[in-house]
């Protein structure tokens, strides 16, 4: 099945320059970048031993999907029954994996029956007997144990709500076999994590909890978390993790089916986001997007330190500034009339901005579409392509 292209219905451009240049845009505009998610999707296809599947909670938005499937990505770690719609409904041939360890009622059996899925996530025994009763055919089932890892290593950890202890895991594993479903074994390092060893750490995690059970599982899902190249984060080079990943399956019994689910590895450096000054008051600026459009994301507690976005400021006719100019720290505010509608830290920009100039954050695909708003009556969803 060939990919769907995602930009031909929407204007395309040069680049973001051009786009600002001709289009003088009032409203902020999603830039979509194709050959950099080529790039990233070839780099897990090449790379990865085993199948990547894309997270789709990172950015569901139709046009995001397209390019991911263009870039050659066919599974997708889907966390709801209307994800596996959404994907389904537009890749008919994709294959969707439901690893939401919590599901609602229903929902696994209505994904097995109309959609066909077969691999499901558990961490608890009620979530095992609600699967194992809504399942047609246990015996199709790959039901994936998740084992909850250490904090350290990522941004955002994702052990505290999901994902149980390894005694507990090699209990609940014993009773998959003993169901008839396949037993696996999955795991989840966190969001943005910045050590590939945390993977070789998690993977031994899992060949213990195996033995433990005495069980020899049948697939195992390394998760997602890995990191996005943003700005001041050191960010390891991703052969890394590839690498890391390589050898510690080595370790394991025998070969098994190897999974990973990036998100904003996919997609982060594959959309931009440029918006307009709308007002200047001293060092505070007023951006017609904020953290109730785009900036959500900015203010949960792992993103410390320097602005993570690399931003480009353009004047009203999308040219950069030929006049000499210093650089001064502003206050971002967004267009709603909350006062918690602020960056949580201080832009650097140069010090002749005012109204009508655009700042173009870059590397902004992942957490920004998926979680904006129309809070106030702003949101943001006009789109455009740039480049090839």
């Amino acid at each position: 099945m060939n990919a769907r292209p995602a930009e031909t219905d929407l204007p395309r451009f040069a680049s973001v320059e051009q786009l600002v240049e001709k289009t003088r845009p009032g409203q902020p505009v999603y830039v979509l970048h194709p050959s950099k998610f080529r790039v990233a999707a070839k780099r897990f296809l090449d790379s990865f031993p085993g199948d990547t599947l894309y997270a789709i909670k990172a950015n569901p938005h139709p046009h995001v999907l397209d390019q991911v499937w263009a870039g050659g990505i066919r599974h997708f770690d889907t966390a709801s029954l209307p994800e596996i719609e959404l994907v389904k409904s537009r890749f008919p041939e994709a294959q969707c994996h439901f690893m939401a360890p919590v599901r609602a009622p229903g929902a696994a059996k209505a994904a097995f029956e109309k959609y066909g899925v077969t691999d499901y996530v558990v961490d608890c025994d009620f979530e095992l007997e609600k699967l194992l009763a809504e399942a047609r055919d246990v015996k199709k089932l790959r039901v994936f144990v998740r084992i909850a890892t250490p904090l350290g290593g990522a941004l955002l950890e994702l052990s505290s709500k999901f994902g149980t202890t390894p005694d507990d895991a090699a209990r609940l594993l014993k009773r998959v076999a003993q169901s008839g479903a396949q037993p696996c074994l999955t795991f989840h390092v966190g969001s943005q994590c910045l050590s590939p060893f945390s993977y070789a750490q998690a993977i031994e995690m899992a060949r213990r909890t195996a033995a433990l059970a005495g069980v020899e599982i049948q697939a195992l899902d390394v998760g997602g978390g890995f990191p996005g190249p943003y700005t001041n984060n050191d960010v390891p080079p991703y052969h890394w993790y590839f690498d890391t990943v390589r050898e510690a399956l080595q370790t394991l019994p025998k070969q098994v089916p190897v999974l990973c689910e990036p998100g904003r590895a996919l997609i982060a450096e594959g959309l931009s986001l440029v918006t307009q000054v709308i007002l200047r008051k001293g060092d505070s600026l007023y951006l017609n997007d904020g953290v109730y459009g785009s900036f959500d994301e900015l203010t949960l507690p792992g993103w410390t330190g320097d602005y993570v976005h690399r931003v480009l400021a353009l004047d009203a006719r999308g040219k950069v500034s030929e006049k000499p100019a210093g650089h001064r720290a502003y206050r971002v505010y967004g267009p709603t009339c909350d006062t918690l509608d602020v960056l949580p830290r201080p832009l650097p920009l140069p010090d002749d901005m005012s109204a009508g100039d655009y700042i173009v954050f870059e590397a902004i695909g992942a957490y920004s579409v998926a979680v904006r708003t129309s809070f106030n009556g702003f949101f943001p969803d006009s789109w455009a392509v740039a480049g090839n």
